[in-house]
């Protein structure tokens, strides 16, 4: 019983966050990106064939699969993403009045700015530290 409410909440989850992401293309305030990577994750535990489904779109089924197997953003993205979330917050901060509503979106913007940047652009596979990146040889007699 616990297990299939908890399927439950996480397709209806899935649903909202795919609603919330959809909203996010037209309306640059909201993101869409996170949106539809929540998505992907409640329904790869809620629903097969709705991950499937989202992971076979084409314009978020890659980026999806890319964060998904390989915890990476391909740099076009990144800088896309930077773009925007700037224009955004200055056109907002532009038009406000109130200044600590200003002040208030000059700290939404570092922050997202803050953790955008700190995604990765290489994929896990391909990243390594320094055990394994170095080359071991064995003298062997």
């Amino acid at each position: 019983m616990h297990r299939a409410v908890l399927r439950w909440v996480l397709f209806m989850a899935g649903w909202v966050c795919v609603a919330l992401g959809t909203v996010g293309v037209v309306m640059p305030v909201l993101p869409t990106t996170p949106f539809l990577l929540l998505a992907a994750a409640c329904f790869a535990r809620s629903s097969p064939r709705f991950h499937r489904w989202l992971l076979s779109t084409k314009l978020f089924g890659p980026l999806i699969e890319n964060w998904q197997r390989e915890r990476y953003i391909e740099k076009r993205s990144k800088r896309v993403a930077l773009v925007v979330v700037a224009l955004t917050f200055t056109s907002s901060i532009l038009i406000v009045e109130p200044i600590a509503l200003k002040w208030m979106l000059v700290g939404f913007w570092a922050t997202c700015t803050f953790f955008i940047g700190r995604l990765s652009t290489i994929p896990r596979s391909q990243r390594g530290g320094p055990q394994q990146n170095a080359v071991v040889t064995e003298q062997g007699s």
